[in-house]
């Protein structure tokens, strides 16, 4: 593969002592950096851009970090583009100079995926357009930067609705598109990488590419689910369909393994509910032997008013701790905000989040999950959640979107949080998810790769399977300096 430049070549193209920010200067003609002392160096030739490339201490450092707080890559400089011209030109300059590059999305990485070590991160929150919606509109075209919660808003005053979410909304377009994106829609609509019609990318070779199944399939494919080894998402077009007006929104509890996770089964495979995740919680003496099947119902336009005897029936839930609710549609899917906003108010969202997020075999999901649960303690996770619910392999169609070797995939997300200065437990939480995944893999389950699993070149070779060739194949052809995304550790 082609070598990886080191460091100091990437500080050499695009860095200068002290440089604040970049920009034209009208008195020399050309592109140069203002330092702290008001002097002016030139940086090596930049192109001219409509946005701003940053070298200031406050941006590097940024995105020198993610939601994760534990991986610390230092960029040599960041691009703010102010146009998509900006990306496909301060491509062209990388990769013309061995520069390695990565996108930056809204930072929500947890293992440093999304940094670089010396190059350039091109932020793509600048890039959040959202394109005309009208009644009946099949397809919307959005920027990679534009937020879930944005694109959601925007369709809703249309009656529309992008099919499939995660459970967060303020992820970016691209940032997810580039993982797989699955939430609780995924059993039935698929992941959010299926439910993309076209792409606008920006390839590791600097070429603005429209890419679909039907054209340039094979970049397509290799971009969707593809960790961005191959191109940098610039835009989508994604699928609209009809949205309710309201749902009706259920918590059933369980106190058996078993009974919860063949009851979710169940629900996936009759379809009786438009969405269905579920939660596993620690009892009062720590183990983590209680359950919740969250489960939704959509109302009218497009589904008839919930009937809750019909919905339940044949469930095995307690009766007496059933929890129902009529909701919004948006506000459903907005419910973690409040959450969320507690969250950041008391801190927590800075700490470390070595998370887990495995996708386990249906056949053997009851024996790996209380295998895996057995060691967790309350401690461990903190104010972090265990998510864990069934999606159908017949729904999921993007190439690199991995999962078990089953019909039914379990995933399981240990979302833990703890403090960042205590990194002997941070390491120790991260043996603890190679472990995990070592046990799952064994078992015919993969790594649902927007965790914490330290992973080498070897592991992602056998993670893709047989589409790895192809995954190879494609960046050797679309980016053959090898300069995206080496945060990733892929090749």
């Amino acid at each position: 593969m082609p070598r990886t430049p080191s460091r100091r070549t990437a500080i050499k193209g695009l860095a200068a002592t002290g440089a604040a920010v970049v920009g034209f200067d009208p008195f020399t003609r050309s592109w140069a950096a203002t330092t702290t002392d008001t002097t002016r160096r030139p940086l090596a030739g930049l192109p001219s851009l409509d946005g701003s490339v940053l070298t200031d201490d406050a941006s590097l450092t940024t995105d020198a970090d993610d939601y994760g707080h534990i991986v610390h890559r230092r960029p040599a400089a960041v691009l703010r583009p102010g146009s998509v011209r900006d990306i496909v030109a301060m491509v062209r300059f990388c990769n013309k100079h061995g520069i390695s590059v990565a996108p930056r999305g809204q930072g929500h990485a947890t293992q440093g995926q999304a940094q670089v070590d010396g190059g350039l991160i091109v932020e793509t929150t600048p890039l959040a357009s959202i394109g005309p919606v009208g009644p009946g509109s099949a397809t919307v075209t959005v920027g990679a930067g534009a937020r879930w919660s944005e694109v959601a808003r925007a369709t809703l005053v249309h009656g529309l609705t992008p099919p499939t979410f995660t459970d967060y909304l303020e992820l970016s377009v691209g940032g997810t598109l580039s993982v797989g994106g699955i939430g609780g829609q995924t059993h039935q609509q698929g992941a959010q990488v299926d439910n993309v019609t076209e792409l606008q990318v920006v390839t590791g070779a600097g070429e603005l590419v429209r890419c679909s199944r039907t054209r340039n399939s094979d970049l397509f494919h290799a971009v969707l689910a593809g960790l961005g080894q191959c191109a940098i998402i610039v835009a989508a077009t994604l699928r609209l369909v009809p949205a309710p007006g309201t749902v009706r929104h259920y918590l059933l509890p369980y106190d058996d393994l078993r009974t919860f996770l063949d009851d979710q089964r169940r629900l996936v495979e009759e379809g009786r509910f438009d969405y269905v995740e579920g939660q596993v919680t620690a009892d009062a003496d720590g183990d983590f032997n209680a359950y919740v099947i969250e489960a939704v119902a959509y109302g009218p336009p497009v589904g008839p008013a919930p009937d809750d005897t019909a919905l339940l029936s044949g469930l095995r839930h307690d009766p007496s701790g059933v929890q129902a609710s009529d909701l919004g549609y948006y506000d459903f899917l907005d419910r973690l905000a409040a959450g969320v906003a507690a969250l950041k108010a008391a801190g927590l969202w800075a700490f470390a989040h070595p998370w887990l997020n495995l996708l386990l075999p249906g056949r053997s999901a009851a024996t790996l999950t209380a295998s895996l649960l057995a060691d967790l303690t309350p401690a461990d996770l903190g104010p972090g959640v265990v998510l864990l619910y069934p999606v159908l392999r017949e729904n999921l169609h993007a190439p690199l979107l991995r999962t078990a070797d089953d019909p039914v995939s379990y995933l399981l997300a240990v979302l833990r949080t703890t403090p960042p200065e205590d990194t002997a437990t941070v390491d120790r939480l991260l043996a603890a998810n190679r472990a995990a995944y070592e046990t799952v893999h064994a078992a015919g389950g993969t790594h649902y790769p927007v965790g914490s699993v330290p992973f080498g070149a070897a592991d992602w070779r056998e993670h893709f399977g047989p589409a790895y060739r192809r995954l190879a194949s494609a960046r050797h052809t679309y980016d053959p300096r090898g300069i995206l995304v080496p945060g990733q550790g892929i090749f």
